[in-house]
């Protein structure tokens, strides 16, 4: 119930709005100031109209909406991303407060705007520097960023506590495109021809990441049991992740388009079986000191191997060898790269990488698809060509043929 006092040409109009986390009555007030010329009937009439409309908001939720970002964050944390996000993006969105507390949390959530939150997107661009190298932040950062902060406004308009998210005036600055760094062909048959001295789990983990194009956790999560020996199908079921809370877990595919079979060339089973046997072999050595799991790729008492394994391993490996180095989920891009000047059409890229729509594969790899593309021109113009040629020559053979 609204209760009204007068000021003057204006009326000061409050609500009780129940109360905030702590327990303290929550009051809202809007002061409505009397336009000139109005008579006493119209004043009464119009003050009416203005308690209901301001009793509405406070019902929408613009009192609840009073409590500080951090601290309805944290009741996100616990009452939505636990319950709802992988470990994995709740762990990266844990790590986004570091910057997001210090500059939003004190603010009540109803009093921020979107031009809070583009100074915000803005110091970051400008100013924000990775806590671990010192370099500048990169756009996908500061997307995440922004997007962290849409999730706490959707779930406070989800909950009836505000009618709008600021979030979607709130503009990502371009920053500088980078190139994905990818092998060449040339540098992938050098890297072949140097693994073949090297230990046969990282022989088998790097053919198979460019024969198959699997992320790197989807490759360690795999086990035996995904294998069919005879048809040389293996089957992606779960992924093999890390985080600080965690440490190495098991999880679900990242999304259920990553469940996904592969048929794989015999190079890639050949050196699959030679690992089998080697694990086989180093189980019956290390006997009750062996850890069992059906992992493909193990650790050398039998535990999953470290998610950070294989891009230290190749790190060191490709320095050692002189060789230009390019981290792990590149050997993906490269395999997509291949498909695609291939000319395999978008939908069955996307079905082999285990994208979960076709638009992620064209826009993650649209300048390679552009690319191809603009080859089938060419391909056209060499066909034609080719038939014309052919066709002058049968010409110039009938000539020869006539009497003169």
């Amino acid at each position: 119930m609204a209760t009204i006092s007068k000021r003057g040409d204006s009326y000061r109009i409050k609500v009780s709005c129940g109360y905030d986390v702590n327990g303290k009555q929550v009051i809202q007030s809007k002061t409505w100031k009397i336009p000139e010329n109005m008579t006493e009937r119209q004043i009464k009439k119009e003050l009416d109209r203005q308690i209901v409309l301001f009793e509405e908001e406070c019902k929408l939720g613009q009192v609840t909406a009073s409590i500080k970002f951090q601290t309805f964050a944290e009741q996100w944390f616990d009452e939505y991303a636990k319950l709802n996000l992988k470990n994995s993006s709740y762990t990266r969105q844990r790590t986004l407060t570091t910057r997001v507390y210090p500059a939003l949390g004190h603010l009540r959530l109803d009093k921020i705007t979107s031009r809070d939150i583009q100074k915000f997107i803005n110091d970051l661009a400008v100013n924000g520097r990775n806590l671990q190298t010192g370099k500048p932040l990169s756009r996908k950062t500061l997307v995440h960023h922004l997007s962290f902060i849409s999730s706490i406004f959707s779930y406070a308009i989800k909950m009836d506590m505000l009618k709008d998210n600021p979030c979607s005036r709130v503009t990502v600055p371009k920053g500088e495109k980078k190139e994905k760094e990818i092998y060449t062909i040339e540098e992938v048959e050098q890297l072949f021809g140097l693994l073949e001295t090297a230990p046969v789990k990282y022989r088998a983990f790097f053919m198979l990441a460019i024969y198959s194009g699997f992320r790197r956790g989807e490759m360690l999560g795999l086990e035996w049991k995904d294998i069919n020996w005879e048809t040389r199908v293996v089957n992606v079921c779960r992924t093999s992740n890390y985080t600080n809370r965690n440490g190495t877990y098991t999880d679900t595919t990242k999304t259920k388009r990553s469940r996904r079979s592969t048929k794989l060339a015999p190079a890639v089973i050949d050196v699959l079986r030679e690992l089998k046997a080697e694990q086989d072999l180093m189980r019956e050595e290390m006997g009750d000191k062996w850890i069992e799991n059906d992992r493909l790729f193990v650790q050398w008492d039998g535990k999953p191997m470290a998610n950070n394994t294989p891009y230290t391993w190749l790190k060191r490996f490709t320095e050692k060898n002189g060789m230009r180095f390019c981290d792990v989920h590149s050997m993906r891009h490269f395999h997509a790269s291949l498909l695609i000047f291939a000319g395999v059409d978008p939908a069955t890229v996307s079905a082999d990488l285990g994208h979960s729509a076709i638009s992620t594969t064209t826009s993650t790899y649209v300048h390679m698809f552009q690319e191809a593309q603009a080859r089938t021109s060419d391909v056209i113009e060499n066909a034609l060509n080719f038939s014309k040629r052919k066709n002058d020559d049968q010409q110039g053979e009938i000539r020869k043929a006539l009497p003169a």
